[in-house]
């Protein structure tokens, strides 16, 4: 097994892996995106401080942060209607153009991992070909891991900055701290002089240890 397939199953790992706070956090950032529900009941509009959203009508769709389509959701007023992006014929066409562009990432929405996860666990009977779908999804996962992995690849020495474009907030997050340290260990071994002393102090090796005064033996 080559170093690039250990990488990138090492993302993989790290990506399920993650810490659960961190997972929170990005899907609360997440609930603020926008969905199509259409309402089963009769309500006013809702006055929000990240705007305004209804009135809400049976049969009549409108779009509502994700948050509260969830809570409508599960209180049985509404269904969701998936994004556009997630159906079978869009992912697969995202799939396809990821496999056949090299280095370059499709666009999908920035939080496309959180919302499906949102929706995959609150609104499963509201989507078609649900598993269709989520088997699509890790596809396109695994794929961009190995993009992410060929482009870490090319850092070196002289390396200042990394264009990884398309990148969406979980693939982010999980390329974060692999970048962050190689660009700061390359740093250092090429400005020796901006180590701090401590660190420096730190990496040298010790030449013998302390073993403080001698006491003085009294004669016999």
């Amino acid at each position: 097994m080559s170093d690039h397939e250990n990488f990138t199953i090492i993302l993989s790992f790290f990506f399920r892996t993650m810490d659960d706070t961190l997972i929170a956090q990005m899907e609360f950032l997440a609930e603020d995106e926008l969905v199509e529900i259409v309402p089963n009941m009769r309500m006013d509009p809702i006055n929000l401080i990240c705007g305004d959203f209804g009135p809400f009508r049976p049969q009549i769709a409108t779009q509502v942060p994700l948050w509260l389509a969830v809570a409508l959701k599960k209180r049985g007023k509404c269904t969701i209607r998936p994004p556009e992006w997630m159906s079978v014929d869009k992912l697969t066409q995202v799939l396809e153009a990821e496999r056949d562009t090299g280095r370059v990432f499709q666009p999908l929405p920035f939080h496309y991992v959180e919302i499906s996860r949102l929706l995959f666990d609150h609104a499963r009977d509201d989507i078609p070909d649900i598993y269709m779908v989520k088997s699509l999804i890790e596809d396109i996962k695994d794929v961009r891991f190995h993009k992410i992995g060929t482009g870490l690849e090319t850092i070196s020495g002289r390396t200042n900055a990394v264009k990884l474009s398309n990148l969406s907030a979980m693939e982010v997050n999980i390329v974060r701290p692999f970048l962050a340290g190689a660009l700061q260990t390359f740093y250092k071994l090429h400005n020796p002089e901006m180590v701090p002393e401590s660190e420096r102090r730190g990496s040298r090796r010790p030449q013998g240890a302390d073993r403080g005064a001698r006491r003085t033996l009294k004669p016999r």
